[in-house]
């Protein structure tokens, strides 16, 4: 990456204080754009999404892996729940999406709580493992809480077998004018849901997989409590990553626990942060790790900032790290502060391999929360920072009570906060498919094809508020 016209900036930028100049291109088409990373995680996009609470969980994992990303469980998941998300996501599908499945007896209420866990809005009704009839929401609007689903299900299914083609798939959806069917073996027992869109992304994404074809997906640890017991039982579950986290990574206990961590030779990428210094990724590259995370205080659950002073504006965070991570021949994911598309590219211009999501993610169906509808029905998600008092609540729970309360004395982050479901993208999938559209056009314009050559062609300029608020579109006239 290079500044427009050799501009040395003045002070730290955000992503929105810089914007992108198009250079000559020789890339024909977005589509063969390969946003494939190269910093061991096996990634196939570059997006991670972030070890929050409140938005990495087990459907969040598998979703994100079948479309090439990567989810990280947070720390303070227990270990054998850990494992047991590890081995869902291991054991999921990379075409088939994991179906919501009820029994005919199932009340509506109990069938109304589940199906907004996925976005294709649908139950299959299922009896001795095999698909008898399919409710949808439509299906359950009005209708008592304690009517039987068997009553409202339509048994006119339309099935799909396992060895089906996404092509065939979504030609025998169209001509039957289905949304989405239920997938099924030989024996007809059900392996799972297909919609139309999920069969034409199939085509357009690659799955993050291991060594064995299966879904990746992360884990994260502390540096308190036994670091390496959790990291070891981790990787033996089948975690492909592991993350050692704590909002101050420049420190010296991380160093010692990265130290520790790294010398287990656990066979999979270390990831370390958080940092925002050349310093910091020196010193943490020294003991041990593979991968960088960097961000202090860009997060929108995040108030260090506010609360310390400390911090630095992402894009200039990035940059420094990057390159000093590359001098060293690591990576740097970049952890925070993105809000548009456009923000995803410019920290890959800045040199991340990976970009870290959290609050944009906790927003979706697939996010581990509860659907909640406000009184005009507008649905959201409750979200919360990892430093927050409800965080920490329970990262304390086997914590003494007089320690804990000393420790609740001083807490940062936002602990109850309403992320909003877009209804017109409610699924992360929706929100996948506008990143990736607007990160493959980004490298288009930079007339690059790969997250390498993109680094090195993309040129930024340095932009004021006026600057930044001309390009936002408009969603009505700006005269009366």
């Amino acid at each position: 990456m290079q500044f427009l016209n050799g501009m040395v900036p003045q002070y730290d930028l955000t992503y929105d204080d810089v914007f992108m100049v198009p250079s000559h291109s020789t890339v024909r088409s977005r589509q063969t754009v390969d946003l494939r990373t190269n910093d061991g995680t096996g990634t196939t996009i570059p997006l991670v999404v972030a070890n929050m609470t409140a938005v990495a969980g087990r459907r969040m994992a598998e979703t994100i892996a079948r479309r090439g990303g990567l989810a990280i469980i947070p720390q303070d998941v227990p270990a054998d729940i850990v494992a047991s998300t590890i081995a869902s996501v291991k054991a999921s599908h990379l075409v088939f999406d994991t179906p919501i499945t009820v029994k005919p007896h199932h009340t509506v209420g109990y069938t109304r709580h589940l199906v907004p866990k996925r976005a294709h809005g649908a139950a299959i009704v299922v009896e001795d493992d095999k698909p008898v009839g399919v409710v949808t929401e439509k299906d359950l609007r009005g209708v008592d809480n304690f009517a039987q689903v068997g009553r409202l299900m339509s048994t006119s299914l339309v099935t799909l077998r396992d060895d089906i083609t996404p092509k065939d798939a979504f030609a025998q959806l169209s001509e039957a004018s289905r949304k989405l069917a239920p997938v099924v073996g030989k024996d007809g027992s059900l392996k799972g849901i297909l919609t139309r869109t999920a069969a034409l992304r199939s085509t357009l994404y690659t799955p993050a997989v291991d060594q064995d074809n299966k879904l990746r997906v992360g884990a994260a640890i502390g540096i308190n409590g036994d670091a390496t017991g959790r990291a070891t039982a981790l990787v033996a579950s089948g975690a492909d990553v592991i993350v050692v986290d704590t909002a101050h990574g420049h420190q010296q206990q991380m160093i010692d626990v990265l130290r520790t961590v790294k010398a287990l030779d656990l066979g999979v990428p270390i990831v370390a942060g958080n940092i925002v210094t050349a310093d910091g990724v020196e010193d943490l590259v020294a003991a041990g790790a593979d991968i960088i995370k960097v961000g202090v205080g860009p997060g929108a659950m995040c108030t260090t900032r506010m609360q310390t002073g400390v911090g630095r504006p992402q894009f200039s965070a990035v940059k420094e790290c990057a390159d000093k991570a590359r001098e060293l021949g690591v990576h740097v994911w970049a952890d925070g502060g993105v809000r548009h598309p456009r923000d995803v590219a410019l920290a890959l211009a800045a040199g991340a391999s990976n970009v870290m999501i959290g609050s944009w993610f906790a927003g979706t169906l697939e996010s581990p929360g509860d659907l909640i509808k406000e009184d005009d029905g507008r649905a959201y998600k409750e979200s919360f920072g990892m430093a927050s008092h409800r965080a920490v609540e329970r990262r304390n729970v086997h914590t003494e009570e007089f320690e804990r309360a000393r420790r609740s004395m001083f807490e940062e982050g936002i602990s109850h906060a309403r992320m909003y479901v877009d209804p017109e993208r409610p699924g992360v999938e929706d929100q996948v498919d506008r990143i990736v559209s607007g990160v493959r056009s980004s490298f288009t314009y930079a007339g690059a094809n790969t997250i390498e050559a993109f680094r090195e062609q993309a040129i930024v300029g340095i932009q004021s508020a006026a600057g930044y608020a001309e390009g936002r579109p408009l969603a009505s006239s700006w005269k009366a």
